[in-house]
């Protein structure tokens, strides 16, 4: 069934259409993914990504911890209604669109929690002594996004196919970590394990009187080693794509390469990462895109489906 056949509301095209938006001009890198989706999935993928990024927008906006911890209760109690196909907030479009995509996809709606969960960590200021707890915090930020998308694309083997999207959300958000180093110190933020900063002895102090973030040199082999960790993520939760529809995988693969060559980058150049926010240039990220659609469309051709 299309998400926007007959029966559908001039309300409910017009809050896709938000959600389509907003995923367009606030996900660059997600957004070539997405593009390659049949339309229904598009769709629906865009209003997990719109709720998911307002729930990121209020953890890293300007509002005071107590308010932020609020609007995060506030969210919870919106996604509870959807999840029961309650009422959500009259002219809200993204929840209007997410409502209307979790009534045709079996989206994890619940998951949404373990989100908000991880988003409560960053306000509240949580720090990771082991790699186990971070790990716990990637799953509850990256790896909820993964099941839910799961739950657009579908899979032949679903208990299977949400361990693997777990695994792929940890090397994504590693990836995100080792990017953002910097960026999250001065916003008073450390991810990196405890016991990792000890082994390499590294230290990460908060910017000074200055407001000048000071990297010790001996980061650069920490962040090789995170990298490292990252790639192992990713051959385990790239062993999803097989399990996935031709374009739900292109899809997938498209987002998750342009984050593996980001953190090829980063592994090459630790300096860089830590001195300035890496990205790909465009071009890159349209290669890995089509790279990632002709190798879906070989192996399909190759009977490896």
């Amino acid at each position: 069934m299309s998400l926007l056949g007959p029966s559908a509301s001039p309300n409910v095209r017009t809050a896709y259409r938000r959600c389509e938006q907003i995923t367009r001009q606030q996900a660059k890198n997600f957004s070539y993914g997405i593009s390659l989706l049949p339309g229904p999935k598009r769709r629906a993928l865009s209003a997990v990504y719109a709720f998911a990024r307002r729930i990121d927008d209020i953890g890293d906006g300007t509002m005071s911890p107590e308010d932020k911890i609020d609007a995060l209760e506030r969210a919870r109690t919106q996604i509870s209604e959807v999840d029961r196909r309650g009422s959500v907030v009259d002219g809200d479009q993204v929840l209007i669109a997410l409502r209307d995509a979790a009534a045709r996809f079996p989206i994890p709606i619940a998951a949404f929690g373990e989100l908000i969960d991880g988003c409560e960590a960053d306000v509240r200021g949580v720090k990771y002594a082991t790699f186990d707890e971070l790990k716990h915090y990637c799953r509850c930020v990256a790896g909820s996004i993964g099941r839910l998308s799961l739950g657009v694309f579908g899979s032949r083997d679903m208990t299977q196919a949400t361990t693997l999207a777990d695994s792929l959300g940890i090397a994504l958000q590693l990836t995100n970590i080792l990017r953002d180093i910097r960026e999250d110190l001065t916003n008073g933020r450390v991810y990196l394990p405890a016991e990792d900063l000890e082994r390499f002895g590294c230290s990460l102090e908060p910017p000074g009187a200055d407001g000048q973030v000071v990297l010790d040199g001996a980061l650069h082999e920490l962040v090789r080693f995170e990298a490292q960790r990252a790639k192992e993520w990713y051959a385990t939760g790239l062993r999803l794509l097989p399990m996935l529809d031709r374009r739900s995988a292109a899809c997938t693969g498209a987002m998750a390469g342009i984050y593996r060559r980001l953190l090829d980058h980063i592994n090459a150049s630790p300096g860089d990462a830590l001195d300035h926010r890496m990205s790909l240039p465009t071009s890159e990220k349209a290669r890995v895109a089509a790279s990632a659609v002709l190798g879906i469309s070989r192996r399909q051709a190759g009977g490896r489906t």
